[in-house]
């Protein structure tokens, strides 16, 4: 039995089931008129007992999922059965056949289906209005002319029915695929930023609490071995050891979300570098040669610009074996450049897969920069990062 008409159906959906209801509402019209007119009192009684299990019967197949399987065929019989009983205690009571039409439609479920029950309801109102009229002959053929033509309009109805419901369910099907598709992008785009963020997060991590717990493990293990022999080196170390604990908590506060800031703080690029290339040449003793251009950029580029650096000279103090760190701050064309250079033993860069180097990638990427290794073994390390910038230079 076809579902309730709903957005988006063809027309003709529409025009069946409005017209079931209105079905209804005109056999309830008569009855009313029946019950309130001057019927004889038997014919009455049988008019109101047979609309009444008509609509009794009607309703439960409408509302019980488990009587659609045989229960519509069953109501079809009925039907056939009230409209010829119908005709037979009323006057002109046949045309509830025409009226009635659109059920023996919607409950059928093929056309060949709704062709049969239409035609038997035909066939019952023939001879029910054939037997109230005493069964004669002219009688008879009367009324099955007229039912044979409200049949015919019924035949065609059923023929129409079905290429109208296989476009309602091709519709219902795409409406449903168009839902489903949506909630797969939108399950997608849910884990692609799932996945995003926790390569920010690692990225996050490796470069701030990550580079920070080395440099307490490499502070902590010169100022151990340097207790007995220079107590003021040893003293300054546990201070940087402190100081480096203390940013890695900050740092962490940030990432947690228990921070509003970056977890650095405000100032010009070139001071923020200066600070950072400070705290490496007191905690490394290696000679750092700076040559940093007062350049304005946003906070963004700046924590860029400071990531980088901080991860360059990481991978100088884990794994050069340098003397001397170049940085080289520089306003290139249309774009910041960032330079770091060591003196180190140097490595294969086709052979580097590490962390670090790739997170300097991508995070260069987001602002549309790129990052440039240069080394070979015993040349030393260069490193050149750059960032597009305003063609006012300005936030």
């Amino acid at each position: 039995m076809p579902q309730r008409p709903q957005r988006g159906d063809p027309v003709w959906i529409w025009v069946l089931h409005g017209w079931e209801g209105l079905s209804w509402a005109l056999l309830a019209l008569v009855v009313l008129i029946t019950v309130v007119g001057d019927t004889p009192a038997d014919r009455k009684t049988g008019i109101l007992a047979l609309t009444a299990v008509l609509a009794l019967c009607y309703t439960l197949v409408r509302i019980r999922p488990g009587a659609r399987v045989r229960g519509p065929y069953a109501y079809l019989c009925l039907l056939v059965a009230v409209l010829g009983g119908l005709s037979y205690l009323g006057d002109g009571y046949g045309v509830f056949y025409t009226v009635m039409l659109t059920q023996f439609i919607v409950f059928a479920d093929s056309p060949r289906g709704a062709i049969l029950f239409t035609g038997l309801g035909a066939l019952g109102i023939t001879i029910g209005g054939s037997l109230r009229e005493g069964g004669q002959a002219d009688a008879f053929l009367g009324n099955t002319l007229s039912s044979l033509g409200v049949w015919a309009v019924a035949v065609v109805m059923a023929l129409l029915t079905p290429r109208a419901l296989a476009q309602r369910d091709e519709r219902a099907a795409l409406r449903a695929e168009l839902k489903s598709t949506q909630r797969e992008l939108a399950e997608a785009y849910q884990r692609q930023g799932a996945a995003e963020e926790r390569e920010r997060l690692a990225r996050e991590i490796h470069d701030t609490l990550a580079q920070g717990f080395a440099s307490i493990i490499v502070l902590a293990e010169a100022a151990r071995s340097q207790l007995s022999v220079d107590v003021h080196r040893s003293g300054r170390q546990l201070q940087s050891i402190e100081q480096t604990a203390r940013e890695n908590l900050a740092e962490a506060r940030v990432l947690v979300g228990a921070a509003p800031s970056s977890g650095v703080a405000p100032g010009s690029v070139s001071a923020t570098l200066r600070r950072t290339l400070d705290r490496f040449t007191e905690d490394t003793g290696l000679d750092v040669t700076a040559d940093l251009a007062d350049i304005a950029c946003d906070q963004p580029t700046r924590i860029a610009l400071l990531r980088c650096t901080q991860e360059s000279l990481a991978n100088v103090r884990k794994h050069a074996s340098a003397t001397t760190v170049g940085v080289v701050l520089a306003h290139g064309p249309g774009a910041v450049e960032l330079e770091i250079t060591d003196d180190g033993r140097g490595f294969v860069v086709e052979d580097s897969h590490g962390f670090g180097l790739d997170g300097m990638r991508k995070r260069l990427a987001e602002f549309g920069g790129g990052l440039t290794v240069t080394s070979s073994l015993g040349d030393g390390t260069r490193i050149l990062a750059t960032i597009p910038l305003a063609l006012d230079g300005q936030e």
